[in-house]
């Protein structure tokens, strides 16, 4: 009948929160990574035994009927990962629009979440920023999301596992500029937390002679504002298109687009050039 997303320390076992405990308790089974992880949780949190059901990113789609028919039968079922909330780079996001398409209740008790612990703690502006998880590993899609990156003016979140940090601060530097800002967590919430600050130059330096270990989190500042462009900037633009034959709206587009300025101010500039 219920599906519960319950988000777990992702270090410290003292941020289980008491709501969560209780959200565990009252359980009929639960959803977890990691059995023998999860099992250890349960025993500090103090709740009896529960079935535990195997929900990773092997089995996800697998064990999303079993779970459906339990909670057809009236049960509730828990959700949690290793660590952190489920569903954010993590099992948890199909199960869920599985039980909302088939109307079940989907309920969240809210818990500690690396990507938002590094980002406050980062020093960046936090007012408006994108995660974006794990990049992919290699490929097209590895360097096409890299040159979003380096456009986007959101500080950035991203994951990423300590043998790969030195290559990933290495193509953000490429894509980026070497003087871009940025924070690297380490061991969040645990004995040896650490937060590195610097420019991506220097994180990777750091990176390279001190491979770091345990959890991370990429905090990336994001690309500076453009300059904006004058009058003049945008007529040289637009009569460059009109030139090579663009009707004055085609024309008035792609200057807008190209320097960042609004689209009724370069159609303006284009309709008075095309009447000569």
């Amino acid at each position: 009948m219920t599906l519960v997303l319950v988000g777990t320390p992702i270090g410290n076992l003292g941020d289980l929160s008491p709501r969560a405990v209780e959200a565990l308790s009252g359980a009929n089974a639960v959803c977890c990574e990691d059995t023998r992880r999860t099992g250890r949780l349960l025993q500090h949190a103090g709740v009896g035994h529960r079935p535990l059901i195997v929900v990773n990113d092997h089995t996800e789609a697998a064990a999303i009927p079993g779970v459906l028919a339990r909670l057809a039968a009236g049960e509730r079922v828990a959700v949690v990962t290793d660590a952190g909330m489920p569903g954010i780079s993590d099992p948890g996001e199909r199960l869920v629009r599985a039980a909302v398409a088939e109307g079940h209740i989907v309920e969240v008790v809210p818990g500690p979440s690396a990507a938002v612990t590094a980002l406050v703690a980062s020093g960046l502006p936090a007012g408006r920023y994108a995660f974006e998880g794990f990049l992919p590993r290699k490929g097209s899609g590895r360097t096409e999301r890299l040159a979003e990156l380096a456009g986007e003016r959101r500080t950035v979140v991203l994951y990423e596992a300590p043998h790969r940090l030195a290559r990933t601060l290495a193509d953000l530097a490429t894509a980026c500029g070497s003087d871009r800002r940025v924070a690297v967590g380490r061991e969040l919430t645990k004995l040896h937390e650490e937060t590195w600050r610097g420019t991506l130059a220097e994180a990777l330096a750091w990176a390279e002679a001190h491979p770091p270990r345990g959890e991370l989190v990429v905090v990336l500042e994001g690309a500076p504002e453009p300059d904006a462009a004058s009058a003049d900037d945008v007529a040289a633009a637009v009569r460059a298109r009109l030139d090579a034959g663009d009707s004055p709206r085609d024309a008035a587009a792609a200057a807008a687009r190209d320097l960042g300025v609004p689209k009724r101010t370069a159609y303006d500039i284009a309709v008075r050039l095309s009447r000569g």
